[in-house]
């Protein structure tokens, strides 16, 4: 009987497929943030000229 069930728990990998999809979910999170950290001084740059352009068109 206690063969059985660690036989049993052996051949279980729902455990498993929950821990592959978390570790995927963490390399995209971590690939987005360093993906975003790389743009974002671009971006501002580009949100400050157009506040730039805007206000000197309001004038």
């Amino acid at each position: 009987m206690l063969k059985a069930k660690l036989l049993r728990l052996c051949a279980d990998d729902e455990g498993a497929t929950a821990i592959e999809y978390a570790l995927i979910a963490v390399i995209i999170s971590v690939c987005m943030v360093a993906g975003l950290t790389q743009i974002s001084g671009t971006l501002q740059g580009t949100f400050n000229n157009v506040g730039t352009q805007l206000n000197l068109a309001r004038q």
